[in-house]
């Protein structure tokens, strides 16, 4: 049962936003009682973040999907930078709007325990295009990956960018720019032939 709740609860959340949902919602759409719900959920927050742990365990593994069969580093990087962007922006836009401006320091606990494996995969290919020369030999991966993660969350998170319409062009100024300015030759030659930040 309570793993029906969560799944129940999680789709509900990517639908309609975590701030349009409450607990009395979920019960009727779920159909079970108050005292189901709260024999394992105190709280929507308690519920959230057992369903974040659900969709973050997804992502991650969704990862080696997204670079399966890339020919190169810089196409496996700025294709899980692109996926990214498709989630933030396209059709789950309210839950993580909602993620990002309500509940920052959640997300960024479960990201934190459930996400090592997306993270490592990130250095590790980070690291393999400095040693393949796509990126400069002087980088440190662990800081590049890092500042990516500084400029993604200006553009999701800070209430500066709220005014924007259209937060995805952001990408385009942010992370596109700061990906191209790593690259060498080599890896700007892949950049240029690639339009999967900029669509």
């Amino acid at each position: 049962m309570k793993e029906k709740i969560i799944e129940g609860s999680l789709q509900q959340f990517l639908e309609h936003g975590i701030q349009k949902i409450t607990l009395q919602k979920l019960i009727v759409h779920l159909n079970i009682s108050a005292e189901t719900m709260h024999k394992y959920f105190d709280s929507k927050e308690q519920l959230l973040e057992e369903c974040l742990k659900v969709y973050y365990k997804q992502a991650d593994k969704g990862v080696l999907k997204i670079i399966d069969g890339a020919p190169n580093v810089v196409v496996s990087i700025c294709r899980i930078y692109s996926k990214a962007i498709d989630v933030d922006f396209g059709d789950q836009y309210l839950f993580n709007e909602d993620l990002n401006y309500y509940y920052p320091d959640l997300q960024d606990k479960i990201i934190k325990e459930y996400s090592k494996g997306a993270l490592e995969i990130l250095t590790g290919l980070t690291e393999h295009g400095i040693i393949e020369g796509y990126f400069f030999h002087y980088l440190k991966a662990t800081d590049v990956l890092q500042a990516i993660t500084i400029l993604y969350r200006s553009v999701t998170r800070y209430d500066v960018y709220k005014e924007f319409s259209k937060k995805r062009e952001l990408t385009k100024h942010t992370i596109a720019i700061y990906l191209k300015s790593i690259c060498t030759d080599k890896g700007l030659q892949v950049m240029d032939q690639l339009n999967v930040l900029s669509d």
